[in-house]
């Protein structure tokens, strides 16, 4: 997650005037064709994440991409309905664009980060 905001070497800041947050997601999956696909939310709107707790899985088991309201919903429950606010248990991402793209050369536990990946 990363804004457009930020500190310049002369220690002025630049503060853009529209929705700069914005979010990228890597998902894994045990399948081929995609193996893997990242997620760019762009001009995120608002995010709501549940951490798993100890001692469980992270599995993602289903989960819904959908628009309402000029907002890109992606939420790890497939009855996730935007007009009801915050789910218990539910995390969500809303955005006003909403981007992906396969990265099956992406497999395994290293991490990715930045625009060149």
């Amino acid at each position: 997650m990363w804004t457009g905001t930020y500190v310049n070497e002369d220690f002025s800041m630049t503060v853009p005037g529209e929705l700069d947050t914005n979010i990228k997601m890597l998902f894994q999956r045990q399948y081929s064709n995609p193996s893997v696909i990242e997620l760019l939310f762009e001009s995120v709107t608002g995010i709501h994440i549940i951490p798993t707790p100890e001692n469980y899985d992270s599995i993602i088991r289903d989960a819904i991409i959908l628009k309402s309201d000029d907002n890109f919903y992606w939420a790890d429950d497939y009855n996730f309905q935007p007009e009801k606010g915050i789910e218990n248990g539910v995390s969500w991402i809303a955005a006003k664009k909403l981007k992906w793209r396969e990265a099956n050369d992406w497999m395994g536990k290293q991490n990715r980060y930045g625009e060149n990946e």
